[in-house]
């Protein structure tokens, strides 16, 4: 009896393992794999999270201030001719000028600013960013929309200029003072308000800036124009040579104007007249003139023992102020001063 149960289920054992697949097996295999495959795909779609550099974006942003301050020193010294204070009234136009002309050929061609160049920067529209294909890198997407591009320029031109002759204007008329009337006093508080509100605001955007690393300015924030890296293999390649030489200059000239003060005019001409090649002062016209003063002495006395002409003056209150002091010609230390053509004064005396 076992035996032919064993038999009988090895058979149909057998017979189930030669019969074929069903033939949508296929189709069940894919269907349960697609979930799979598509995410996977998703995962190889999504664009990866890139960190800007926030020193690169700080940076690039004072690159262009230092350009646009130097190109408004050139063109004042174009007008350095015209009348003094001229050019003072028409300031806030001269930088909106300004402004104009490096939007016009940095943002409206599609170009970087000159810092966001030598930051390796371009603006991205962040709203046009979407997964499409293989994203590598994260600095894929367009360039800045038209309409971007001229609320930027009304923005950083046009409400810049607009705000500095408020400014100026408010000043002038002085709205802020009691005596003028009530109009004119809410209009100012209304400016200062507006001031206060911009500055809240651009100080809330630098700590979401600092945290996040989007959107250096308020303007930026609100056109979603973000500062990805041009090129991703670029390094960051700015020369500081010329920031050190401003920075050794600005250091040496402050120290200067400290000592300078502190020197002895006459110390240091005797201190520097042996290095000297001019031997003028030998001459027999020089010996008539005042060493100190360098005019004709009205009362010429002689410094002894080496017989210099001074004006009474200057030789007495220099022998007065230092006890040892030397001649200005020849370095000589001054024991006593004789009125010339007459007896001897002992500087003591």
């Amino acid at each position: 009896m076992d035996r032919q149960t064993l038999a009988s289920s090895s058979s149909s054992t057998s017979g189930n393992s030669s019969d074929p697949p069903p033939e949508d097996a296929w189709f069940t295999t894919y269907l349960k794999l697609l979930p799979q495959w598509q995410s996977l795909h998703s995962i190889s779609t999504e664009m990866i999270p890139i960190e800007i550099s926030r020193v690169n974006q700080v940076d690039a942003g004072r690159l262009d201030i230092e350009m646009s301050a130097m190109l408004k020193e050139q063109l004042v010294k174009v007008f350095s001719l015209m009348k003094p204070g001229m050019l003072f009234q028409y300031e806030p136009e001269l930088d909106a000028f300004l402004e104009f002309l490096i939007w016009r050929f940095s943002i409206w061609v599609d170009k970087p600013t000159p810092g966001n160049a030598l930051m390796n920067l371009r603006y991205r529209d962040e709203r046009a960013i979407e997964p499409r294909g293989k994203v590598r890198t994260g600095l894929e997407g367009p360039g800045l929309t038209v309409s971007q591009k001229i609320w930027y320029c009304v923005a950083t031109v046009g409400g810049q200029y607009i705000w500095a002759r408020l400014q100026s204007f408010s000043a002038f008329r002085r709205w802020g003072d009691t005596e003028n009337r009530s109009l004119a006093r809410r209009s100012w508080f209304l400016l200062q308000r507006i001031e206060g509100f911009y500055k809240a605001a651009s100080f809330g955007n630098l700590l979401i800036f600092l945290l996040t690393g989007r959107y250096r300015s308020l303007i930026e924030r609100v056109l979603k124009a973000r500062l990805v890296y041009e090129s991703p293999n670029m390094n960051r390649a700015v020369s500081f040579e010329y920031m050190n030489r401003q920075l050794v200059w600005n250091e040496f000239s402050e120290m200067l104007l400290l000592l300078l003060p502190l020197l002895n005019s006459s110390s240091l001409r005797k201190v520097l007249r042996p290095f000297s090649n001019d031997k003028s002062s030998n001459s027999e016209g020089d010996d008539a003139l005042c060493p100190i003063c360098q005019a004709t002495p009205t009362t010429p006395f002689l410094a002894l023992p080496c017989q210099h002409r001074y004006c009474y003056y200057c030789l007495r209150t220099r022998c007065s102020a230092a006890m040892s002091f030397r001649c200005s010609r020849c370095n000589e230390p001054v024991v006593a001063m004789q009125r010339h053509g007459g007896s001897v004064n002992n500087i003591s005396q």
